[in-house]
């Protein structure tokens, strides 16, 4: 069947005896044909919308929304398919999503083909090869998302093994969770890093049994040597992944992004794509709370500018769980790697410094979204909400944890008593869960992951994300993990954590409109919201759960206009990921771009 956008034929069965309105009843267009999910528990499902200048009209059975049919009005025809409430991102880096789109896929299955280090050498070879301008021009080569716990061997690669790819050029590799990465010989030559170097604050360089630099970088360690070599993104390079991450973002159904660690340039990259080409979809960004509190307080605003504006606060107190830098209460399990007994990762920061930024966040009334991954990290999470509660009350900020992947449970009963918005990662239980299993948690903590049951137990609200670049923002995806919790091999972590359908597409839609203040506006289909839509190929209500992750995104709809359209028999899925596939001279002046050596400021630099 072929499936149209705006269809403008006639649904005859339906409109034919629609009567005259009055013209500020009139709708602009009229959506029906499919199963529509509203995702308002007072009336979750209709058979048809009707939208004028970019907001919902009107919501209803066919024959009640053909009174707002007019000459002039345009039928959507769902043609079968469902539509649904555009999907909001509960914390993703819209821009850095850029870097994931225009690197070497080091992914593994089913994202992209890299299954051991050969695999890794070679997907860089041939990228290299593919690329060969814009490495001739950049000089340097570049992959993103190689991930350890995915490779044959069970390591990181090491500088040797990068040297075999080329030991002229920097070669720089980045892990999935981007906590960490890898450099080749040259690479580690440029950015000055030697036997006798110490890691910075908050940072590991990893070491092999003569004391020299492996290659493997962790932290701060690995961003103040990655920010270099990628020349530090200018304007134009920035300009460029905001293009570049937002398109991806309606790909997959988000109407709402977020810039989840953000930055006065990349804020500005925003607003000039937004005031040039335009946006397709609403960022929500939120800058790093040490270094950027100047702009932060000039700029936050509930109101969005062209499609942008700033939330409020980024805090980060610790690394990536997979990675082994997430700050525990205990030790790793089974960690992969040379880790001293009882070790339990670190904190990237001081309790005195997630104190002083949780009260003035507090003080000034921004909410504040503050990466915590660690049962050590929300200790300290808790016990600075706690004291910043008690000087400064609740100021209404809707104060946010994001990913609380290790959890005990009493954290989840604290964050309910402290009015916490869990924003939650269930897609780890797919592309992690028998890593955590096996090696991080073990196996009875590995089934408390991301522990969405806890939470609805005590009747939270929550969000899930995908923190993309760290995975592509597959929305389906995100689904399929909250509702099935099933890993890579097959099994599942936690059935008790497990919620059902409708329950995970609230954590899509309705409750991460709340947690960005925006719940009257979006995340459901009522009268007077934005016309934000998203249409499946087929119902995640009808269909058998383990199938959601098969679901298609085929338009999105942003205020009543299509923004994204999937090409007819394409499956978005799990394909070559980089907006630019179709354009290489683009790709190629974007890589170009990056690597001329233009300044920005960069959080991680000036921390260091």
């Amino acid at each position: 069947m072929n499936f149209s956008s705006l269809s403008l034929s006639l649904f005859a069965s339906l409109f034919i005896a629609s009567t005259p309105v009055v013209s500020q009843q009139v709708a602009d267009r009229i959506y029906s044909g499919g199963p529509i999910l509203t995702i308002d528990d007072e009336r979750p499902t209709v058979e048809a919308v009707a939208v004028r200048d970019g907001r919902i009209l009107a919501v209803g059975a066919q024959d009640e929304i053909a009174a707002y049919q007019g000459d002039g009005t345009e039928l959507f025809d769902l043609e079968g398919r469902t539509m649904l409430p555009g999907f909001v991102d509960s914390h993703g880096h819209v821009v850095m999503g850029g870097l994931q789109a225009l690197s070497a896929n080091l992914l593994a299955p089913p994202d992209g083909k890299v299954t051991d280090i050969s695999s890794l050498q070679s997907t860089l070879t041939e990228w290299a090869a593919e690329n060969a301008k814009a490495v001739e021009s950049t000089k340097m080569i570049v992959g993103f998302g190689y991930d350890n716990a995915q490779l044959k061997e069970l390591r990181h690669p090491t500088r040797q093994d990068l040297d075999a790819v080329s030991e002229d050029l920097p070669v720089i590799i980045i892990h999935q969770s981007g906590h960490l990465g890898v450099a080749n010989s040259r690479a580690l030559e440029i950015a000055g890093i030697t036997s006798s170097s110490e890691a910075p604050p908050g940072g590991v360089i990893q070491r092999d049994a003569d004391g020299e630099p492996n290659g493997v970088l962790e932290e701060y360690a690995f961003f103040s040597v990655l920010v270099p070599l990628l020349g530090n993104l200018g304007e134009e390079g920035l300009v460029a992944f905001a293009q570049a991450g937002s398109k991806l973002w309606a790909r997959y159904g988000y109407t709402t992004g977020q810039e989840g660690r953000s930055s006065g340039q990349i804020v500005e990259a925003l607003r000039k794509v937004a005031s040039t080409e335009g946006l397709p979809i609403d960022v929500v960004a939120f800058p790093d709370v040490l270094e950027s509190r100047e702009f932060i307080g000039a700029n936050v605003s509930q109101t969005y500018d062209d499609r942008v504006r700033v939330g409020g606060c980024k805090l980060t107190i610790d690394g990536s769980p997979q990675g082994f830098t997430a700050l525990r209460d205990r030790p790793y399990y089974d960690p992969v790697g040379s880790y001293p007994a009882g070790y339990a990762g670190y904190a990237a920061i001081s309790m005195d410094q997630l104190q002083d930024a949780v009260n003035w966040c507090f003080e000034n009334g921004f909410q504040i979204l503050v990466h915590s991954n660690g049962e050590g990290a929300s200790d300290m999470l808790i016990a600075a909400l706690e004291v910043a509660q008690m000087k400064f009350g609740d100021p209404g900020n809707r104060p946010v944890l994001v990913h609380g992947q290790f959890l005990r449970e009493d954290q989840v009963e604290s964050y309910k008593r402290l009015g916490v918005f869990p924003s939650i990662f269930p897609m780890h239980t797919f592309y992690w869960g028998d890593w955590h299993r096996d090696h991080t948690v073990g196996p009875v903590n590995a089934e408390n992951i991301s522990p969405s049951g806890w939470i609805r137990q005590r009747d939270m609200m929550f969000g899930t994300h995908h923190d993309a670049p760290v995975a592509l923002p597959d929305s389906m995806r995100v689904l399929a993990a909250t509702v099935t919790r099933r890993t890579r091999s097959g099994d599942i972590l936690g059935p008790h954590q497990r919620v059902d359908v409708m329950t995970a597409l609230k954590a899509m839609t309705i409750w991460p409109a709340w947690q960005h203040f925006e719940e009257k506006e979006k995340g459901s289909i009522e009268i007077g919201k934005v016309a934000d839509f998203v249409i499946l190929s087929d119902d995640p209500t009808a269909v058998e759960p383990e199938n959601l992750s098969e679901l298609q995104v085929l338009v999105t709809v942003k205020g009543d206009e299509v923004v994204y359209k999937a090409e007819e028999g394409v499956r978005e899925g799990n394909l070559h990921f980089s907006p630019f596939s179709n354009d290489p001279v683009l790709a190629h002046v974007f890589l170009h771009a990056i690597y001329q050596g233009m300044q920005v400021e960069d959080p991680w630099l000036a921390r260091n």
